[in-house]
């Protein structure tokens, strides 16, 4: 089997408190995930070194070994891969693949989409690892900067709101599609992190997805100001 990233981060196990990887004699890392396990130290061992598992479950049982319908929801819990959290972190997938295709496609965005996709990564770690998601500036705005250039984008760039058409470039239609990744994973969030009596689990991961939104309805905004020159 070839581990990409997201598989490695959803099969790390934990051994004398820190966390390992167990690795088979015929799997494969792509580089990514072996970056990934660099990055955060977490040492890879033989998968003859690992002991039976025990999962619990959500309904508070366990369930002995992973079943191919299963998946974590983080080291220690199993969920039907059609759990909302599961589902969410599939929508991020889609996005991280519309974002990279965006930067390689204008590299003169390559530097603000990047930014963008290394916040989705990081919303998937810390849902995976249940973290806090750190706050900080996106493309060098704050939430409150984001907001306002996004309600009022013709005081900033001198472009009002407006509707995508056939005839816009090929910068604004990539980046309408783009928009349109970011509302579905948000979308996707709040069926994950919102409970049926209303309560948020993750407002972390709400905000940051929101944020997320408003970043590249501004990029959006920017280049069909760009066009209009």
């Amino acid at each position: 089997m070839l581990y990409s990233e997201k598989e490695v981060r959803e099969n790390l196990r934990n051994r004398e408190g820190k966390r390992v990887f167990y690795l088979g004699t015929r799997d494969q890392l792509t580089s990514s995930a072996r970056d990934y396990l660099t990055r955060e130290r977490i040492e890879i061992l033989p998968a003859s070194q690992a002991a039976p598992e025990r999962y619990r479950l959500l309904s508070g049982g366990f369930m002995e070994g992973k079943p191919e319908h299963m998946t974590h929801l983080n080291a220690q819990v199993l969920v039907p891969k059609t759990h909302p959290r599961i589902a969410f972190r599939g929508k991020l997938d889609s996005l991280e693949a519309e974002l990279l295709l965006c930067g390689q496609d204008f590299p003169h965005l390559e530097k603000d989409l990047g930014e963008v996709l290394e916040l989705a990564r990081r919303i998937i770690r810390c849902d995976v690892l249940e973290e806090p998601l750190p706050d900080g500036k996106l493309c060098g705005l704050a939430e409150e900067e984001l907001r306002k250039r996004s309600h009022f984008p013709q005081d900033f760039y001198g472009q009002p709101h407006f509707m995508p058409n056939v005839r816009d470039t090929r910068e604004v239609l990539r980046l309408n599609r783009l928009r349109c990744a970011v509302r579905e994973a948000e979308i996707s969030a709040a069926a994950a992190f919102v409970t049926p009596e209303g309560s948020v689990t993750r407002p972390d991961i709400l905000r940051a997805m929101n944020r997320m939104s408003s970043m590249v309805y501004i990029l959006m905004i920017r280049e069909k100001a760009a066009a209009e020159r």
